[in-house]
């Protein structure tokens, strides 16, 4: 025995070499592509990593060796890939080579770009389809639909739009003509019709009897009781609406009372944009045992897969998510400061400045009555404060007309720059298309129509760090966590550290990489190996 641990065999070095102390340590670490072998030096009892050699039965009980360059072998790691850190069906399920996806990030931010390039790396994007046009989102699935097709894995976003129903079924109607095989549903409280029409549509029966999906729904959840709701079969009542609308055949609806309506569930903790700002600690076990009751309770007999996103920002967090269980590790922040993510490039270098606390949360635009919140960037932006006094004024008041005049004329100057009569005006024009129900309960509630008005400028000060506009710098609302500071930290004074050089697939690579790096690391200090604190940390470096 050695450490508690039992001796496996006697490792001859013959070739390959053993190295012993701290200082060897992260070149031994750095080989983890190949197998490592944890040996004891016989004579000073420390342990030390074996490269190369061979392994053989021992040639005595208490572990002494007989050639001059053998050591007792406690233990055996096998090669480590980051194409391994994750779950492989979930690979196999998506045909994916790596277990790494990047979120889509609102109003196009998450690029087409951004999604032809995951695809061509083995990994997959999602499109940022949340708050645009169904014009704009259709030139987007036109754009991917004829660059990748179905040769390569790629999705699109399916966010939430409690204040706008139809938007959400428009957009499945988009998303199903073109033929989406995979959506990020994001913002759900509850299922709607609408994704449970995308889960569902054009799910079979094969000849052998195996129920096989078209569509693959990846819920992003950061609640149990909304877990629970994609974790399990849809409500009958939704089923029965669809059949009868004639959204959904009755064989699919049969099929879908077996089925939960995702089966790629990512937990998402403190993140940018909504977020409830949970630990992943602590809320991806509880979200994983849920899943495994769910599956009993319903007698699923195919997975679901549970991914982790939020505050990935590092290699050593990523291989925190992989070593909790993660099937997939989704990443968000860091990828607005890539060159191909759609913010202007003055947005990309206030991110690329942000530091672990320059995040806040502020006022959310389309759920601005509920006083939902999301995370933003506060260094170098005023928006946060500014959004804040808006729905402070917004639940002091009854209407615009009670706001005293010195106030009003504050938001008027500061943030609307001109009057709320003017602004008023834009947003009719903007729901006559958009909503006119809005319109007609704006008339009856003045209260609502305040709410319209203040929300057009949390609507417009997200557009204004994507289109890059200089004179509304102090408003940029851009969406961030933590993760963003936690990245910068750690890629300063590498070839990382300028915007112009984080591509997304190197920014994934250096993560993975990292992440294998990390994790080997821990393999060896669990078998009692001396590693240095500083050897848990890899430096970025071009990656192919």
């Amino acid at each position: 025995m050695s450490n508690g641990l039992p001796v496996v065999g006697e490792w001859i070095g013959g070739g390959g070499a053993a190295s012993f102390g701290p200082d060897a340590m992260p070149a031994a670490i750095a080989t983890f592509r190949t197998t490592a072998f944890v040996v004891r030096d016989g004579a000073t009892g420390s342990v030390g990593i074996g490269s190369g050699g061979t392994l053989r039965p021992l040639t005595a009980q208490n572990g002494s060796t007989a050639a001059a360059d053998g050591y007792p072998c406690l233990g055996i790691l096998p090669p480590l890939y980051p194409e391994w850190l994750g779950d492989r069906g979930f690979l196999e399920a998506h045909g994916l080579r790596f277990p790494y996806v990047t979120g889509a990030m609102a109003r196009g931010i998450a690029s087409e770009a951004i999604v032809v390039e995951m695809a061509r790396a083995g990994m997959l994007g999602f499109f940022g389809a949340g708050g645009l046009s169904p014009a704009r989102v259709e030139q987007a699935l036109t754009t991917l639909q004829s660059t990748l097709g179905d040769r390569l894995p790629w999705g699109v976003n399916l966010i939430h739009s409690p204040q706008e129903p139809e938007l959400e079924n428009l957009i499945v109607g988009l998303l199903l003509r073109f033929g989406v095989r995979r959506v990020e549903a994001s913002a759900f409280m509850a299922l709607t019709p609408a994704v449970v029409r995308y889960a569902f549509s054009g799910v079979t029966r094969d000849a052998s009897g195996r129920i096989q999906r078209v569509n693959h729904v990846f819920a992003k959840i950061s609640r149990p009781e909304v877990a629970q709701h994609f974790m399990s079969p849809p409500p009958q009542a939704i089923l029965d609406a669809l059949v009868q609308a004639g959204e959904l055949t009755s064989d699919e609806a049969a099929l879908a009372r077996q089925l939960p309506v995702a089966e790629d569930i990512t937990v998402e903790s403190d993140s940018g944009g909504h977020t409830d700002n949970r630990p992943l600690g602590s809320l991806f076990p509880t979200i994983a045992q849920l899943r495994d009751e769910l599956v009993v309770r319903h007698g699923f007999t195919r997975p679901i897969r549970v991914g982790a996103a939020g505050g990935l920002g590092t290699p050593e967090s990523v291989a925190s998510a992989f070593a909790l269980g993660a099937a997939y590790v989704l990443t968000g922040s860091v990828n607005q400061s890539c060159v191909e993510a759609g913010v202007s490039d003055d947005a990309k270098a206030m991110l690329a400045l942000a530091e672990l606390a320059d995040m806040t949360m502020a006022p959310s635009a389309d759920m601005f009555e509920l006083g939902v919140k999301v995370q933003v960037l506060k260094r170098g932006t005023m928006f946060a404060s500014r959004a804040a006094t808006l729905y402070s004024l917004y639940t002091r008041f009854p209407s615009l007309e009670a706001i005293p005049a010195d106030e009003l004329a504050r938001i008027e100057q500061q943030m609307f720059r001109q009057p709320v009569g003017e602004v008023w005006a834009e947003a009719r024009k903007f729901f006559e298309v958009r909503g006119p129900h809005e319109i007609e309960r704006a008339e009856r509630d003045p209260k609502h129509k305040m709410a319209l008005v203040f929300r057009s400028y949390l609507g417009r000060s997200s557009r204004w760090p994507i289109d890059g506009a200089a004179d509304r710098r102090l408003d940029y609302q851009i969406w961030c966590g933590p993760a963003m500071g936690a990245f910068n930290a750690w890629v300063k004074g590498s070839f990382l550290e300028k915007p112009e050089n984080r591509t997304v697939v190197q920014v994934a690579l250096n993560l993975l990489e990292g992440a294998a790096y990390v994790t080997r690391a821990a393999q060896l200090r669990s078998y009692g190996a001396p590693i240095p604190a500083a050897a848990f940390s890899f430096r970025p470096r071009p990656l192919q």
